[in-house]
């Protein structure tokens, strides 16, 4: 008994052996699988003292004793989803979800999903929604929501297209040719690419989402860096010039970005952790001051060549973004929807077709009573996702969804 290794002497050693646990060097890898095999050795002869019968609760009662420092430091590894999910079901003292009383002990895994929600500044609350049975699920849900709503793995636009592979590499392929700049981009300077192939430049950056636009290309790091380029023209790329870029560049005003999009057009936009909207790109020369940014520009340049915050949606946080050409949508934590930009085909969603440079609420939106989550824009129409999985539509015929063109929005029925 006297050679078991006490509670003091397992954190110790655990402090001890926490950097070289997640170290990528092989010598402190191995240092981290020697710890990991002393941890075994360790659960094997509590497990024999305590006669338990399974070596699954020997081991669970040893993760129980770590340091909750190293525990949460080890949950906020696992960017995957999925991981955490696995990891939750297999040990009932990660999970801790026990009937919702006043007083009841928040789990690991649970105590990691709020930290992410925290830190995008979700107000979760300790009151189970309805419907909701236990918070882990609820909770794992939510956020694989948000995770899908902020990475989008691939784009398109007419002539090409850029993906996003599982290690997080950057892909492109298609043509060349209709671009004034080459938006693919390959020493070679080839016109066509018939096959997804890797973006030598960003081999070493891991991308999680991606967006194309007219002649231009977004690509979003895990670090939350917004890279860009393709045709630089009226300040399209975000750097404060007009220069073009043939590789990715890092758009040096942008960081903590959680979600980008780029329009039909050639305005961009990209919403932060803290749920601020930033946008800029060329207005155009039809009307400046409805062109999609949700601010007035200088009607010289028309232009905003730096991003640049967009106020008139300050008072709420912004989780859904979608430009089309020449006007912008966007989606609040309150479940609202907000248009700007040209009301062509009656894109804003309102009676009137007149266009708007501030966002502006779609009332007929909000009149349904129901929370959205998400929208997406084309040339000339728009669609709107509420929370339940209902299905909106407005704009032009034949691509809303109805059939008909219609600056009101109506639920699209199957």
């Amino acid at each position: 008994m006297s050679d078991l290794p006490n509670l003091t002497e397992v954190r110790a050693a655990a402090a001890e052996w926490q950097a070289a646990v997640w170290s990528h060097t092989v010598e402190q890898a191995a240092q981290g699988l020697a710890f990991a095999d002393e941890l075994h050795a360790i659960a094997q002869q509590w497990s024999a003292i305590l006669a338990l019968q399974r070596m699954e609760q020997a081991q669970s009662t040893l993760l129980q004793l770590l340091p909750s420092e190293i525990l949460s430091s080890i949950l906020s590894k696992l960017e995957d989803l999925r991981d955490l999910a696995r990891l939750a079901a297999t040990c009932r003292l990660l999970w801790c979800d026990a009937a919702a009383a006043p007083e009841r002990r928040i789990g690991p895994v649970e105590a990691e999903l709020r930290r992410r929600a925290e830190a995008r500044r979700l107000d979760i609350g300790f009151a189970l929604p309805q419907g909701a049975a236990s918070w882990v699920p609820f909770l794992l849900k939510r956020e694989l929501r948000e995770v899908l709503r902020r990475r989008v793995p691939l784009a398109v636009e007419a002539q090409y297209c850029v993906f996003v592979d599982r290690e997080g590499h950057l892909l492109t392929c298609g043509s060349n040719r209709a671009a004034p700049v080459p938006v693919l981009v390959y020493e070679d300077a080839l016109s066509y690419i018939a096959r997804p192939t890797l973006v030598p430049s960003m081999l070493n950056t891991r991308i999680v989402s991606v967006a194309a636009g007219f002649a231009l290309c977004l690509a979003l790091s895990a670090e939350g860096c917004v890279f860009s380029w393709g045709c630089g023209s009226n300040g399209r790329l975000g750097h404060g010039d007009s220069n073009n870029r043939e590789t990715p560049t890092r758009i040096a005003s942008l960081e903590c970005i959680e979600s980008i999009s780029a329009g039909a057009s050639s305005v961009s936009g990209a919403i932060d952790d803290r749920g601020r909207l930033f946008t800029w790109g060329w207005a155009g020369e039809e009307s400046p001051m409805t062109n999609g940014l949700g601010y007035e520009v200088d009607p010289e340049t028309q232009s905003q060549p730096t991003p640049t915050r967009v106020d008139a949606l300050s008072q709420g946080r912004v989780v859904s973004l979608a430009i089309g050409r020449h006007f912008t949508l966007a989606v609040t934590d309150a479940g609202a929807v907000f248009s700007c930009g040209r009301s062509k085909g009656g894109v804003l969603g309102y009676d009137s077709l007149v266009g708007e440079v501030l966002p502006r609420r779609v009332d007929a939106l909000t009149q349904t009573g129901r929370r959205f989550v998400a929208v997406a824009a084309g040339a000339r129409h728009a669609l709107a996702l509420t929370e339940e999985g209902q299905l909106y539509g407005w704009g032009l015929g034949d691509f809303n969804g109805h059939r008909l063109g219609t600056n009101r929005p109506l639920q699209v029925t199957v």
